[in-house]
């Protein structure tokens, strides 16, 4: 689907404000008897991939407090990147009583088992910004607009390599520019999102010659970087110098979905004497694109070393999710914005997807500063209080 008449399907089904349906999902047939309860005696079950990422450690804070805020008891757990710790987490909050969970999976193929267990004890499951793939166990699913998010990021390299100006439109530069790809987690289903999202929008310039991928790895399977890993991308990077760029030819931008990859990458391409404002144009720091607006790559960002980030306000899915809990729990049906788009394998989960800001270093303070996201000093130190 063309980017527009796809961001103009979404923007209909938003507008319309479609209620879910329930799909015979884990929480399907009435709930625990939980709409006539007082939230106090009401358990939610978080279930968080990592502490290893600020973003996912904002995630689970936020989830938690508003739930508490809201009157329930909240159970959050962080698995470390760890498939049995979650499973056994998730398996402990069932056996536990919880009367609903919310889970962003490590793998989201990983939780058959456990998804079950929830469809047999009639607890609703909310899927957290990661869809859990290839069970009818999934009652909702919570996220961004991921295949906006990919084309954020693309048209943000496009920017930065001066192929399109700062309203989108195309520019007389013709390159040809020297790109590289990287993709995210091959067992997370957003990885995928984001990387057709960014192809969408790259692909046409790469068939017509602007683009060029010295490497040849334009494949997912290629990009991939398993768990989303800093230290994978620094040595994934390491590898590309040294195989396609020891001969002089200039890396003109990278693609990253991530900015902890990112940073990966910049650090990769810093041991290899790359720097910004350099003189000497093989070694100037190519564009980086990013995602999620660590503190540490907004700070990179200001200091020009990394070009952009994708601001995703974790305060909003957080909210949603919250939004969608209490819905369950009520005896309702969480609204949806999104009916068609998120096939897990076995059926189309019902979605709310909620917008994304693209970041340059102009942004920061009105995107960042000003909403109280971030403040100015954390910024300048690179790390939250």
């Amino acid at each position: 689907m063309s980017k527009k008449l796809r961001l103009a399907a979404i923007g209909a089904v938003a507008a319309v404000g479609l209620t879910a349906c329930g799909g015979g999902g884990a929480g399907s047939g009435g709930g625990n008897d939980t709409a006539n309860a007082d939230p106090g005696d009401l358990t939610i079950g978080v279930a968080m991939p990592t502490q290893t990422s600020e973003r996912w450690i904002a995630d689970g804070n936020n989830v938690k407090s508003q739930l508490e805020d809201a009157g329930y008891q909240v159970d959050l757990q962080y698995a470390n990147d760890d498939i049995p710790t979650q499973s056994q987490q998730i398996d402990q909050m069932i056996t536990e009583g919880a009367d609903l969970l919310i889970i962003a999976a490590i793998d989201g193929t990983a939780l058959s088992g456990q998804l079950q267990a929830a469809a047999d004890a009639n607890i609703p499951v909310i899927s957290y910004d990661r869809l859990i793939r290839d069970s009818e166990n999934v009652d909702f699913y919570v996220t961004f607009d991921n295949f906006a998010v990919g084309q954020a990021q693309a048209t943000a390299l496009l920017t930065g390599l001066g192929v399109l100006d700062e309203s989108g439109n195309r520019t007389d530069a013709a390159g040809p520019f020297n790109i590289e790809l990287f993709a995210g987690s091959l067992d997370d289903n957003n990885a995928f999102f984001f990387f057709n999202g960014a192809m969408d929008v790259l692909q046409p310039l790469i068939d017509d010659g602007t683009l060029v991928v010295p490497s040849g790895q334009t494949d997912i399977e290629q990009a991939a970087t398993l768990r989303w890993q800093q230290e994978t991308a620094q040595s994934r990077m390491e590898t590309l110098l040294t195989g396609s760029y020891n001969n002089g030819t200039v890396l003109n931008g990278v693609l990253s979905p991530y900015d902890g990859i990112s940073r990966g990458i910049i650090t990769a391409l810093q041991n290899a004497g790359y720097g910004p404002n350099l003189d000497s144009t093989p070694r100037a720091l190519p564009v980086v694109t990013g995602q999620d607006a660590e503190i540490a790559s907004v700070k990179l960002i200001q200091d020009g070393v990394q070009s952009s980030t994708i601001f995703k306000d974790t305060r909003n899915l957080a909210e949603q999710a919250v939004t969608a809990a209490k819905a369950f729990l009520e005896g309702d049906e969480p609204e949806a914005n999104d009916t068609e788009t998120y096939d897990n394998g076995v059926k189309v989960v019902p979605s709310y997807l909620l917008p994304v800001q693209t970041v340059f270093a102009a942004d920061i303070q009105s995107v960042l500063i000003d909403s109280g996201y971030y403040t100015q000093a954390e910024v300048d130190a690179g790390q939250t209080d």
